[in-house]
């Protein structure tokens, strides 16, 4: 399998000391050498300055994959455009549901979708490809399609709802996409924010890619939100993986950062904006 080098561009905290800017959200280039993938795009489109700093055109983006239609993993894709153009971007059919947060200003909600119309995103170049089902992108790069719900303690999160037909129902997030790529030495997966459940979408990658050997872990995790009984079940389990490197960032939440580096000492990376993990 081809190297693969992983940027993250964009992230709540910033890792490295050169005048990188920080937003609350997730961007990460993937570079095969031969292709370059650009996964989420963050809040406000900082990623563009970042990646210039970082030594990185992002005229070279082969393709956009959006995890899912939260503001903080889309909201950079307008300026991204105006500045790519035309480039390929995947993404599940429902991207655009109205997805909104509760409890916000004294219980108002609040809008936390994609900040710009399909249509004002395709006038600046994009080309969207809908799947709701697993696609295997290039020999060994799967995005996950929608992620089956089975593990018992993986619950939804409360706080997410979802405006359909004038009615605030629970927010099921089916458009949670993840990428699992297939190296020599196991697994490596890549989060947007794991909503449907971080157990849920290994096991799905081992499924998919009849792979059982998980490498890495990387990306938002949701486990800040979670209740406790969820995150202790969730840490239990990636004990059982024997991983390489587990890189969570973003939603994971500062203590529960703590907490997972010190529970996987030799493993766990800090996954912030600057910091570059390579595969081979």
């Amino acid at each position: 399998m081809k190297r693969l080098k992983v940027t993250i561009l964009i992230e709540n905290t910033v890792g490295a000391p050169l005048g990188l800017l920080s937003e609350w959200g997730l961007s990460m280039l993937l570079d095969f050498g031969d292709e370059c993938i650009l996964f989420d795009t963050g809040e406000q489109g900082n990623l563009l300055s970042n990646a210039r700093i970082l030594g990185h055109d992002l005229r070279r983006i082969d393709r956009v994959i959006l995890s899912h239609g939260h503001y903080d993993h889309t909201g950079g894709l307008l300026k991204f455009l105006e500045y790519r153009g035309r480039v390929p971007v995947y993404a599940h059919p429902d991207l655009f549901s109205e997805h909104y947060a509760l409890g916000f200003k004294e219980h108002e909600n609040k809008y936390i979708g994609v900040p710009f119309r399909k249509e004002q995103l395709e006038s600046a170049g994009a080309e969207f490809h809908w799947h709701r089902e697993p696609v295997e992108l290039n020999p060994g790069l799967w995005l996950s399609g929608e992620i089956p719900r089975e593990t018992a303690f993986e619950r939804l999160d409360n706080r997410l709802v979802e405006m359909k037909g004038g009615q605030i129902v629970q927010d099921t997030l089916p458009d949670d996409f993840s990428l699992f790529y297939k190296t020599d030495q196991g697994l490596v997966i890549l989060l947007g924010c794991a909503h449907s459940g971080l157990v849920n979408i290994v096991e799905h990658a081992k499924r998919l890619t009849g792979e059982n050997k998980i490498r890495a872990i990387m990306g938002g995790t949701h486990l800040g939100p979670a209740t406790q009984d969820q995150q202790q079940q969730t840490i239990d389990y990636l004990k059982g993986l024997d991983l390489a490197c587990l890189a969570p960032n973003h939603c994971t939440g500062l203590a529960m950062l703590s907490k997972l580096a010190a529970e996987f000492p030799g493993v766990f990376v800090w996954a912030a904006a600057g910091n570059t993990l390579e595969f081979k």
